[in-house]
């Protein structure tokens, strides 16, 4: 197995040194002469550059197609037509990147015929490079066991069909429960006829030391930072990650087979498209604020008008990986609408009718306009604006115990809207609920969250416009 490092440099080296000769090639004569002689091209004029504007031309380009291929510099195993693929919108991407920059900055611009050439030759080139140093995906051969819980590990064991080469974990594992364990783990491997290879923190090392493609999942609670990064060691590298069966609740995994371990799937952002998500959370939750600031002042002094209590109310929800945090949003009931009764989900989200929300709470419920202070969740980075719409913590617990692979939700950051939202699903409804959530999680992308965020502002004004009709009809 190609280490990280190693991987990322020869795909890092070999894009820029493929960018230098493309641009360089392009910026001969005969070069331009050729591309502008085509016939879809022939309305172009040759340009060439000297030594210190075509170092310009070449440091431009290497940068926004070192940026635009990202997500190839991480060691996945991937088939050659998923490689060729993945390598053409990468580059086409970087080709709309560099004619952006030419359109807003004539001083760093590609001369057009250049352009052309160097997306064509590196639409050969960089597919080539990326097929000649792409990790082969394989069948298992070689698998360690990584957790916290011998009893688990061991059951692992006991399934794995491929050759388990040790375990990684700490000194003295615990068991689930106590009572029931049969097997331990030591720190001689006895009981399990394995050699332990380190601890949790030690991993990469092994991974790497000793050529492992599977790994094999074994942590008392799916939840917890080492189980979660774990995963992203595995994700790192392009390893496989398994966990047993009957301890899947907890995880994302991929389309099984029928046997005792199934893959996990879970796939974390690109660092690329990471940054452009946070950055559309930014701007969204920013200038909707400011466009909004004079219904929030309109709204404050409506519920100071309507009934005692404070303007906002604050209450804990659950983050990703099972941590909380402090959401904010109008308040719509009466004070201490929990005092007695605890936390409990809204009769109003099934349909029914709440007395405990105030007249001016079902106006900003029916109009959506209660969550307008969530929008700080999203400025902090607690929230995302789409995602999985974070509950109570009380009320996760409740469902948990009820709702098998609830905590799958957790896989990524809670959002202002989500999958679930748009279709009218609510906590009364948690099965379903879960059902979009993962739907989410497994096909996350910046287009996706796009069209859920048109979605939920169309049917915000829908729902407010049947509001102000109904209004009127009642008042004739």
């Amino acid at each position: 197995m190609i280490s990280g490092w190693r991987y990322r440099l020869a795909a890092v080296g070999g894009v820029l040194c493929l960018t230098t000769l493309a641009v360089t090639v392009s910026n001969l004569p005969i070069v331009q002469h050729a591309i502008t002689s085509l016939p879809v091209l022939n309305n172009l004029q040759p340009e060439t550059y000297g030594n210190g504007d075509l170092l310009d031309e070449i440091v431009t380009t290497a940068v926004v197609v070192v940026g635009a291929l990202w997500p190839l510099f991480k060691p996945r195993p991937r088939r050659i037509l998923d490689t060729v693929e993945l390598s053409h919108k990468r580059v086409m991407l970087a080709a709309t990147g560099l004619a952006t920059i030419g359109y807003f900055d004539w001083s760093t611009r590609l001369p057009r015929t250049t352009l052309v050439a160097s997306v064509l030759c590196l639409l050969v080139v960089i597919p080539g490079w990326f097929v000649f140093i792409r990790q082969r995906p394989r069948t298992s051969r070689r698998a360690v066991i990584v957790g916290d819980d011998a009893t688990i590990m061991a059951r692992l064991q006991d399934a794995a069909t491929m050759d388990v080469v040790g375990y990684v974990a700490p000194p003295n594992p615990v068991t689930t429960p106590p009572e029931q364990a049969t097997r331990y783990v030591t720190d001689g491997g006895d009981e399990l006829n394995l050699r332990r290879l380190g601890g949790l923190s030690g991993l990469t090392d092994v991974l790497v030391e000793h050529d492992i493609d599977t790994v094999l999942l074994g942590f008392r609670h799916p939840d917890r930072e080492e189980f979660f990064g774990t995963l992203a060691a595995c994700y790192e590298h392009g390893i496989q990650a398994m966990v047993h069966r009957q301890h899947a609740d907890g995880v994302l995994i991929a389309d099984t087979d029928g046997s005792d371990l199934v893959r996990t799937d879970l796939e974390p952002w690109d660092l690329q498209d990471y940054i452009l998500k946070r950055s559309f959370d930014v701007l969204f939750a920013s200038s909707a604020l400011l466009v909004l600031s004079p219904v929030i002042l309109v709204i404050a002094a409506a519920i100071k008008v309507d009934s005692a209590g404070p303007v906002l109310y604050a209450q804990r929800r659950t983050a990703s990986f099972g941590d909380t945090f402090t959401v904010y949003k109008f308040r719509s009931m009466v004070t201490g609408a929990e005092a007695e009764t605890g936390p409990q989900i809204s009769a109003e989200d099934a349909g029914g009718i709440d007395p405990r929300i105030t007249r001016v709470g079902h106006v900003l419920r029916t109009t959506h306009l209660d969550e307008i202070p969530q929008l700080l969740a999203v400025l902090r980075g607690d929230m995302s604006v789409v995602g999985p719409r974070p509950e109570r913590p009380e009320l996760d617990a409740d469902i948990d115990s009820t709702v098998s692979g609830w905590r799958s939700r957790w896989f990524v950051k809670p959002g202002l809207t989500g999958l679930a939202q748009i279709n009218d699903v609510t906590g009364h409804d948690p099965q379903t609920k879960l059902r979009y959530d993962i739907e989410y999680i497994q096909n996350q992308s910046l287009a996706f969250d796009a069209k859920i965020v048109v979605r939920q502002l169309y049917q915000v004004a829908i729902d407010s416009l049947r509001f102000l009709l109904s209004r009127d009809d009642s008042d004739e």
